[in-house]
């Protein structure tokens, strides 16, 4: 009896939804109080509604029309960073006395993607219906993780909406900035694997082969090195496609694996951590994420084991995911957090002890803070050092192919110049 009318209920709220109007962008122009043109964009259903608006606020409207869409339209999905900005406008909006339904509306109205619209609509219908915020942002958690929901309930309970949100707006800037990094850092090995390949490929295919026509009329044996060119240009000319085949399947297998198997998953997060240049800021990384999680988790009032296991989810990384679930079981059977983490050899002295720190005065989310602010620091220094390091390096390892190819295909020049010498 109860689940028929829930789905009755469910019915016609789907009903509801479909029935109300479209919201679109107008574009406008008239005259202000003082005769000034003016123009602008609203959003909104109908051009009445446009015009009523308008004037409502002292303009003229003189032409409102439907803004037509853009030729090279924005992405329509909803990323992380869009998630970050919205929950930062709503901190901003709550601390100014907005309440969350107003908030969510004006918001929902006001962006520019349809999804967030959509997505924003239907919280703000569950919210009017009586649900909790926390309970209506938990169905969506492509969007809203089990950490953004538990902090949001946490704010709820202690009555400091405002305050949390803030925290997590704050927690999420942090994390896609240090993500952006990440990328950033890993960018530029990738970038020099690309470049020597690309450029080592086009040689092989586009150079060599016309040196080799030459080298046929020289009617003598050409020196091992360049002979073992040739042949590599023939056999890349030959069966190219076999290279390129076998390149797709292996990105095809290692993206299969990656998805489908949590061990294989949890070795390439130990082998990334040992690539030198890389490894260290992955390491430095993903102390930054355990430290502003747990930071803000301590804050907003979540419980220190509750807010390990968020900590420990959070870190990017398994061999620090492993390393703080077993800090959480030490730290559950009686033991301070600082030694339960030096039993782990895997956290540096420094991090340790403004842990102790922080436990023995009493503000241990300001110095987890802190901490997360200096390897964050950290990264950007590596990230900024590495990038300065990749350029030489590029420059060197082109070379190299280059200068080896060329030479390779001027020794029997060089050669014949000796003969007839």
């Amino acid at each position: 009896m109860a689940s028929a009318s829930l789905a009755k209920a469910k019915s016609k709220k789907e009903k509801t939804a479909k029935a109300q109007p479209k919201v679109v962008t107008f574009e406008w122009k008239g005259t202000n109080r003082d005769g000034k043109k003016t123009s602008g964009e609203l959003r909104g259903i109908s051009s009445a509604e446009i015009k009523a608006q308008l004037k409502s606020q002292g303009v003229n409207p003189k032409v409102v029309k439907k803004k037509a869409d853009p030729l090279f339209k924005n992405d329509p999905k909803i990323r992380a960073m869009d998630i970050a900005m919205i929950t930062r406008q709503i901190a901003t909006m709550l601390a100014a006395g907005v309440p969350i339904v107003t908030t969510l509306e004006m918001l929902g109205r006001s962006h520019e993607k349809p999804k967030m619209r959509e997505l924003l609509g239907a919280i703000v219908n569950d919210v009017q219906s009586g649900i909790p915020l926390s309970d209506s942002l938990r169905p969506h958690r492509q969007y809203f993780d089990d950490l953004y929901v538990d902090l949001v309930a946490a704010g709820e309970h202690s009555g400091s909406l405002d305050a949390v949100f803030d925290r997590i707006a704050t927690y999420r800037e942090k994390a896609e900035a240090l993500k952006s990094k990440i990328k950033k850092a890993m960018f530029y090995p990738a970038a020099v694997v690309v470049v020597a390949i690309g450029v080592t490929a086009l040689l092989l295919l586009m150079v060599v082969p016309q040196f080799e026509e030459i080298f046929k009329g020289f009617g003598a044996e050409l020196p091992a090195f360049t002979q073992m060119i040739v042949g590599i240009s023939r056999w890349l000319q030959s069966s190219w496609y076999f290279f390129v085949i076998g390149l797709i399947i292996f990105v095809f297998m290692f993206r299969r694996a990656h998805l489908t198997s949590q061990h294989f998953r949890d070795r390439v997060d130990e082998f990334v951590l040992k690539i030198p240049a890389i490894g260290p800021i992955l390491h430095k990384a993903a102390m930054a994420r355990f430290a502003r999680t747990l930071a803000t988790t301590f804050a907003a009032g979540v419980p220190l084991i509750d807010g390990l296991e968020s900590a420990a989810g959070a870190s990017g990384n398994y061999v620090y995911r492993s390393a703080l679930h077993k800090v959480r079981t030490e730290v559950m059977s009686g033991m301070q957090m600082n030694v339960a983490m030096r039993t782990t050899e895997l956290f540096p002295d420094m991090l340790i002890q403004m842990v102790m720190i922080g436990e023995e005065s009493g503000g241990l989310d300001e110095m987890l803070n802190k901490v997360a602010n200096i390897y964050e620091m950290q990264v950007d220094d590596a990230v900024d050092g590495l990038s300065s390091l990749i350029e030489p390096i590029m420059m060197v390892v082109i070379g190299t192919l280059v200068g080896g190819l060329i030479v390779g295909m001027y020794l029997p020049i060089f050669q014949l110049g000796k003969v007839v010498g």
